[in-house]
């Protein structure tokens, strides 16, 4: 593998012996992914490292074992990611708990839908929260319409005190509403207009 080496400075030691870290992996064709060079401490590291390699080349994080093999293990960036959603479902209004339980299907639904949302770089509106005037995306379980309601909430400047007047707050209100929902059915998810277009229905995929 041109430009980039095995186990050596970078390796990550545990008790003397190689412990996890970010590796280059080639898939096989008839068997699991093997282990190109690594480990690397960081993955932009190794995504540059990637691009030195054959094709294929992919950073995973994870252990080496003794057979060579990988065991994969959530990385740093995946922890991370863990958190941010687990903040951004705490934002949820707390009558949600009594609409619906942890074994309903739309628990599973708003998961997804925060998860996507957040992913696009939109976070859900801390209603009863310090950001509260900062605005976001708001989820309305209705369990009649099999899915939730799905709207933008604008910042207090535009929502409230309407600083740039009447019509571009409307105007703005529409556009992020549509975008919110363009968003989620890119993502797959069944999405239907609601209350005139003022929010959208959001189903999971069929």
């Amino acid at each position: 593998m041109s430009g980039v080496g095995g186990l050596s400075s970078s390796e990550v030691l545990v008790g003397g012996k190689v412990g996890q870290g970010w590796w280059l992996v080639v898939d096989e064709a008839d068997g699991p992914g093997r282990i190109v060079a690594g480990p690397f401490p960081d993955r932009g590291e190794a995504r540059w490292a990637a691009t030195l390699g054959p094709e294929g080349t992919r950073p995973v994080y994870g252990v080496r074992r003794t057979d060579g093999g990988l065991t994969r293990k959530p990385s740093p960036q995946d922890w991370a990611w863990l958190a941010h959603l687990g903040e951004q479902l705490e934002r949820l209004p707390d009558d949600w708990a009594t609409v619906l339980s942890d074994d309903d299907p739309l628990t599973t639904l708003v998961v997804e839908v925060t998860a996507a949302l957040a992913e696009a770089g939109l976070p859900l509106h801390d209603s009863a929260g310090p950001s509260d005037e900062v605005g976001g995306a708001c989820l309305i379980p209705e369990p009649v319409l099999g899915g939730i309601v799905v709207t933008w909430r604008q910042h207090d400047r535009m929502s409230v005190d309407r600083v740039h007047g009447l019509a571009p707050a409307a105007l703005v209100q529409q556009v992020m509403n549509r975008a919110v929902a363009d968003v989620l059915a890119a993502r797959g998810f069944l999405v239907d207009a609601f209350g005139g277009a003022s929010g959208h229905v959001v189903r999971p995929a069929a």
